[in-house]
């Protein structure tokens, strides 16, 4: 236990940063479960309304600085592409950082054409 009153006031803002950092980031990962499932559901109209929101929650988080700038940019380029496809695969190994899971997108990759490859 902390002795001195300055201690004692660190150990109290402590207490309370620690708080809102893990609703900052339970808040973050709730949004991003809700959207791989509303993605695997199949519903586009949902799906979409649900991207808006977890990209703004994408934002807020680096705002507050739950997450890198870099890592959240990655996730919504993520999010984005398997919001555009029908059908989404669940990887052994995601593709992206660890908050987006294991949905891994099935878009045709933007790889180099038949004509290009003779």
């Amino acid at each position: 236990m902390a002795n001195h009153f300055s201690a004692l006031k660190r150990a109290r803002q402590t207490t309370k940063r620690t708080a809102t950092n893990r609703a900052n980031a339970s808040r973050l990962r709730t949004a991003l479960r809700g959207l791989r499932e509303t993605i695997e559901k199949g519903d586009k109209q949902a799906a979409e309304q649900t991207y808006r929101q977890t990209v703004s929650a994408l934002d807020k988080a680096i705002q507050k600085g739950t997450l890198h700038g870099n890592t959240a940019r990655a996730l919504q380029v993520a999010a984005g592409r398997s919001r555009q496809c029908d059908e989404v695969a669940v990887s052994s190994r995601p593709s992206v950082p660890y908050f987006w899971g294991s949905v891994k997108s099935k878009c045709p990759s933007p790889g180099p054409s038949v004509s290009e490859v003779e």
